[in-house]
C-alpha cells in the first residue's frame, strides 16, 4: 500500500473534521432517544399543568421561540439575563413588556435536569414547548428536530434590529423573514400564531386611530380598551372570537379588515399575500400543514453545534 504524505494526511484530517462538523449541525428527532428518552413527556406534562393556571402561556411560549430564533438563531439567547459582559435581549424594545414566562422555561429545565443531568439544551426545551403550546391550544403537531446548543452570549442590538415591529409593512416583513431564510408563505403561515394570545394597547393604538383599512365597528370596539392616551398596558385579544383556540379565525378576520395589529392587516391589503390569506381562511388543514412546516424551518435557523454552544445548567445564565 502506498504511503500517505504529511500534506495529504493533513488534508484528509481536515475533510474528516469538516464532515463531522457538518454532521453535528444536522438536527434529529432522535437526538435524545438514548440520553434522555423521557424528555418530551417531561416537557408536555409541565406544559399541561401550567396551561390550566395560565391561559396566556401557549402564546407566550410561541412568542419566546420566535423572538429567540430571529436573533442569531434558535440558541436560547433570549433567556439569558443581562450580566457584566453584555446587555441581553430581554430589555430590547421588541421584548420589553412583551415576552413573558421565562421563569416557566426554568421550571421545565429543572425537571429535565432532575431526569437527565447536563444533557438537554434550553434551546431544545423551548422548541419542544413551542410545539406543545400549539397542540394544547387545539392546533397541529409536528416532529421537532433536536440537537441545538445554547448560546453563551446575547445581543440587545441584534434583537432591536432583527425582530420586526407591529408597525411593519408587508415589504418590510418579507425582507425581515427572507434574511432568516423564510419565504412569504412561511411569513403568512407563522403569523397565524396570532390566532391565540393578546397584545398591549401600545402595539395597536396607531392602527385604531390612523389606519384606513380597518373595520369601523371593530375599531370602535377596540377603542374602548385602548384610548388615545392612557391604558398602555391594557390587553386585547389578537383574535377576538377564539383567542385560546389555534384555528384559522385570524385569517377570516383579516378578510373583513379586523386584524388587530397594523402588521397583521398588511397580509390582506391588496398585496401579494392576499392569495395565501384567502387560502388559509378557507382551508384550515392547509394552514395547519404550512404552519407546522414553517415552524420546523424556523427552528432550523442557525442552530449551535459542538463547541459553538453549550448545555446550560440554568437557562438564564451561561455556565
Amino acid at each position: 500500500m502506498a504511503s500517505i504524505s504529511s500534506s495529504s494526511a493533513a488534508c484528509y484530517l481536515l475533510i474528516l473534521f469538516m464532515c463531522s462538523s457538518t454532521a453535528r449541525t444536522q438536527l434529529s428527532s432522535s437526538f435524545y432517544s438514548s440520553s434522555c428518552p423521557e424528555l418530551e413527556g417531561i416537557v408536555l406534562n409541565a406544559m399541561q399543568k401550567e396551561v390550566k393556571k395560565d391561559h396566556r402561556l401557549p402564546a407566550s411560549i410561541l412568542r419566546l421561540f420566535f423572538h429567540d430564533c430571529f436573533v442569531n438563531g434558535c440558541d436560547a439567547s433570549v433567556l439569558l439575563a443581562d450580566n457584566a459582559t453584555f446587555k441581553g435581549e430581554q430589555n430590547a424594545l421588541p421584548n420589553r413588556n412583551s415576552i413573558r414566562r421565562l421563569d416557566f422555561i426554568e421550571t421545565i429545565k429543572s425537571a429535565v435536569e432532575a431526569s437527565c443531568k447536563n444533557t438537554v439544551s434550553c434551546a431544545d426545551i423551548l422548541a419542544i414547548a413551542a410545539r406543545d403550546a400549539v397542540v394544547l391550544s387545539g392546533g397541529p403537531s409536528w416532529t421537532v428536530p433536536l440537537g441545538r446548543g445554547d448560546a453563551r452570549t446575547a445581543s440587545q442590538a441584534a434583537a432591536n434590529s432583527n425582530i420586526p415591529p407591529p408597525s411593519s409593512t408587508l415589504s418590510a416583513l418579507i425582507t425581515s423573514f427572507s434574511k432568516q431564510g423564510l419565504d412569504e408563505q412561511d411569513l403568512v403561515a407563522l403569523s397565524g400564531a396570532h390566532t391565540i394570545g393578546f397584545a398591549h394597547c401600545t402595539t395597536f393604538r396607531s392602527r385604531l386611530y390612523n389606519d384606513s383599512n380597518i373595520n369601523a365597528a371593530f375599531a370602535a370596539l377596540k377603542k374602548r380598551t385602548c384610548p388615545r392616551s392612557g391604558g398602555d398596558r391594557n390587553l386585547a385579544a389578537l383574535e377576538e372570537h377564539t383567542p385560546r383556540g389555534f384555528d384559522n379565525s385570524y385569517y377570516v378576520n383579516l378578510l373583513s379588515r379586523r386584524g388587530l395589529l397594523h402588521s397583521d392587516q398588511e397580509f390582506f391589503n391588496n398585496g401579494s399575500a392576499d392569495v395565501v390569506v384567502r387560502r388559509y381562511a378557507k382551508d384550515l388543514n392547509a394552514f395547519y400543514k404550512d404552519f407546522a412546516a414553517a415552524m420546523v424551518k424556523m427552528g432550523n435557523i442557525r442552530p449551535l453545534s459542538g463547541s459553538n454552544g453549550e448545555i446550560r445548567r440554568v437557562c438564564s445564565r451561561a455556565n
